[in-house]
């Protein structure tokens, strides 16, 4: 689990929380089923708008992220990629063949196939990166979802205080309905602006950082397996590799 996304959303609004404790107010006061309603209901159907449906659906699904990143294991990859040039230098390239079916990463056995079928490094190295460019865009997409989210959120939390505000104003003869007019305005704010920059923006945030972390893990596989095809010695290609773990 990522503890620091934990520590940070407690923060986040048990600061707003504890803030609005110490200035008077009460918790209640901050509870409207009507303002979360409008924003949370309008900031959906704007995306829902905006996105298609498999990128809207795989977003989702990675909510997951933002507390379980998906692991990299760099630097047990960097391993078995020094092992498989130790293995092609002494029986050649068909002696990977075996390995293939053993190996548990699709993108790294993909390599390996193109690499044990003979394939000309370039070749390798195009169909890969063509392979790279296509996740990391579609990932992408899938993080401005919550970055749409958090653009949107701000401006239907207006929408829910002016819809508030003329209901006050359509009911000035009737004193007892001021009260919640007033505060589904003011409490739909504060759920659009604070959704947007203490979620919606920061799990965006995030989730380009692991796409970018999950980019460059491919980029050192390409690598290691470019390397081998093109019969680099092991001791040349480890050097290569750890340079991509020197921030770790």
């Amino acid at each position: 689990m990522d503890i620091l996304t934990v520590i940070g959303l407690t923060l986040g609004f048990g600061a707003i929380l504890v803030g609005n404790i110490l200035e008077g107010g009460h918790m209640d006061s901050l509870i409207q089923a009507t303002a979360l309603l409008i924003v949370g209901g309008g900031t959906v159907g704007a995306l829902m708008v905006q996105t298609e449906l498999k990128v809207f659906l795989s977003a989702f699904s990675k909510i997951r992220w933002l507390f379980f990143p998906p692991s990299i294991a760099a630097t047990q990859a960097v391993d078995k990629i020094l092992e498989w040039s130790r293995i092609s230098r002494k029986e050649g390239l068909l002696g990977l063949e075996g390995l293939i079916d053993e190996e548990k990463d699709p993108f790294s056995q993909k390599g390996l196939q193109l690499l044990v079928d003979g394939s000309e490094p370039e070749t390798i190295r195009s169909i890969m990166e063509v392979e790279i460019s296509v996740k990391e865009h579609f990932d992408t997409q899938c993080a401005k979802v919550f970055e749409g989210m958090g653009g949107y959120s701000p401006t239907i939390g207006i929408i829910g205080a002016v819809l508030g505000l003329i209901h006050v104003m359509n009911n000035l003869a009737d004193p007892s309905a001021l009260g919640p007019g007033i505060a589904v305005a003011f409490v739909a704010t504060i759920y659009g602006v604070g959704l947007a920059n203490l979620l919606f923006l920061p799990m965006a945030g995030k989730m380009k950082m692991l796409i970018h972390h999950q980019t460059q893990f491919r980029d050192m596989i390409v690598e290691g397996i470019i390397s081998i095809a093109e019969g680099e010695n092991p001791r040349n290609i480890e050097t290569k590799l750890r340079s991509f773990l020197a921030v770790d």
